[in-house]
């Protein structure tokens, strides 16, 4: 990686705990540090349930402990645990809390003011449409990418997704049963693989590949949530599928599609797939592709 981006993040880094105040223990002027008034404004006025602030938040479970009970010492928050599970805790802002949370509003927005105030209107819309940009892709940057048990929950999970979108997307719906097989033992090492994708611990993406010992690899199961289209995750994935299939002595991959997926056919031409004559018998396809990997 070039060592000039790596300076670069870091310089921008430093920009940024430096104007929004990061650095101060008393963050926008109040009595606390930013990790205790973002948990704040995150358990917000209905609560949250403590793991959901956890995955939100990217936190250690002991840290965020430890800043629970510095609130709850404050009378800022207080726990509650679920009336038929003890396991599941809520925090809940106190009365005192909620004025806190509002206090903190108020000064976020005048931050958000000074920081655009000094500015030209076409700087602010130039650092506005910036700040958009950056955000997109560190929520990129946080997508992990996984091989998984075609068999686990969240797999599953992706799975129902991927067909209950196809039945919506499809002239005349989508019946699995109908569809070449892609099972459970078909996607297992050695004779395939499962990848998920998450983002915040929660299923985003999958994808998986169908290895046959003298023949082609089969791309399967290219999913992308909708809450994360925009962000490279199908790209990425296919990148992943490729790696894999490439360590495994793959020399082709092939894949067939549906018309209806108008954007999963725009990514595997931009990625070097061309397309190609029918080499199986999917009902559901209209398009067959093929790439040589390198």
């Amino acid at each position: 990686m070039e060592s000039a981006w790596i300076h670069r993040v870091r310089s921008f880094n430093r920009t940024v705990t430096e104007r929004v105040g990061a650095l101060n223990d008393r963050f926008l002027g109040l009595d606390r540090p930013v990790g205790e008034a973002r948990l704040l404004w995150e358990i917000g006025p209905g609560g949250a349930e403590i793991r959901d602030l956890r995955i939100r938040l990217s936190l250690d479970s002991a840290y965020l402990s430890r800043l629970l009970r510095s609130l709850q010492r404050q009378r800022l928050v207080e726990i509650v645990e679920h009336s038929h599970d003890r396991r599941v805790r809520r925090a809940m802002l106190t009365d005192a809390g909620r004025t806190e949370c509002a206090e903190l509003d108020r000064r976020s927005t005048d931050l958000a003011h000074r920081l655009l105030e000094p500015l030209s209107d076409k700087q602010r819309a130039k650092v506005v449409a910036a700040m958009e940009q950056v955000e997109r892709l560190l929520t990129a940057s946080m997508v992990t990418v996984a091989v998984t048990n075609p068999g686990a929950a969240d797999a599953r999970w992706c799975v129902l997704q991927y067909f209950e979108e196809l039945g919506s997307r499809f002239d005349g719906g989508f019946d699995p049963t109908r569809s070449l097989s892609a099972d459970d033992h078909e996607l297992t090492p050695p004779s395939g693989l499962f990848l998920v994708a998450h983002l915040r611990e929660t299923p985003v993406a999958c994808g998986a590949l169908k290895l046959h010992a003298d023949a082609p690899a089969e791309l399967k199961r290219m999913w992308v949530a909708p809450s994360a289209r925009g962000l490279g995750v199908g790209a990425r994935l296919l990148r992943e599928l490729e790696q894999q299939a490439h360590s495994a002595g793959v020399r082709v991959l092939r894949l067939e599609t549906n018309r209806a997926l108008k954007e999963a056919i725009e990514l595997y031409r931009t990625s070097g797939y061309r397309e190609v004559a029918p080499f199986n018998a999917e009902p559901y396809a209209h398009h067959w592709f093929e790439k040589r990997l390198a």
